[in-house]
């Protein structure tokens, strides 16, 4: 279920039609500006899972907002145009990974648009959560490294010797190898 939602229309009869459509699809938390400085703003203040752009806007058409929007936030961005500019936007926006819907809106189109972008949302939160794990490791390899250098300096072992060195006094302490690192650190690095 997407939540956090940011509906930007300058026309304001079509709010309550987008908030319908979104609750129908088990959305929460929708708000609503009239202009892309107005999204801006609120994108500065909070972080939105989806925002949807409801074209033209006052303040320009809309593909630059969603061009901002896309490089400066986390968020899914969806636009809706008149159909007969559907292609061309979606030729200009789809390589930065907006979604594009014409208008007239179709309820089945824009149920399917919504649960692709939560499937799209959902796997953008798997990579990014491996990604932390993976800098984790990688910081965790140069603390360890760091150690095995200050062991092969101070203490005179060889690199062999350094890592069973570590690994033998996180058995012995019970603590993580990171941590046994960090200790050695700061006994030798001050």
């Amino acid at each position: 279920m997407i939540d956090n939602i940011l509906i930007v229309s300058s026309q304001e009869q079509a709010i309550p039609t987008f908030v319908s459509l979104l609750k129908n699809e088990g959305c929460n938390n929708i708000g609503s500006v009239k202009n892309g400085n107005d999204a801006k703003r609120a994108c500065l203040e909070k972080e939105f899972s989806l925002i949807i752009i409801n074209t033209p806007l006052s303040d320009g058409f809309g593909d630059e907002l969603a061009l901002y929007l896309l490089k400066n936030t986390g968020a899914a961005v969806m636009l809706t145009v008149k159909n007969d500019l559907e292609v061309l936007t979606e030729k200009k926006l789809l390589p930065y990974g907006a979604f594009v819907l014409g208008k007239p809106l179709n309820r089945f189109v824009f149920h399917k648009a919504v649960h692709f972008i939560e499937a799209a949302q959902n796997r953008i939160v798997g990579v990014r959560n491996e990604n932390v794990k993976l800098q984790k490791k990688v910081e965790d390899s140069r603390i360890i490294y760091r150690a095995k250098c200050i062991l092969m300096e101070y203490l005179s072992m060889s690199e062999s010797q350094a890592h069973k060195y570590i690994e033998r006094q996180a058995m012995d302490l019970r603590l993580t190898k990171v941590e046994i690192a960090k200790n050695l650190l700061i006994t030798y690095d001050s």
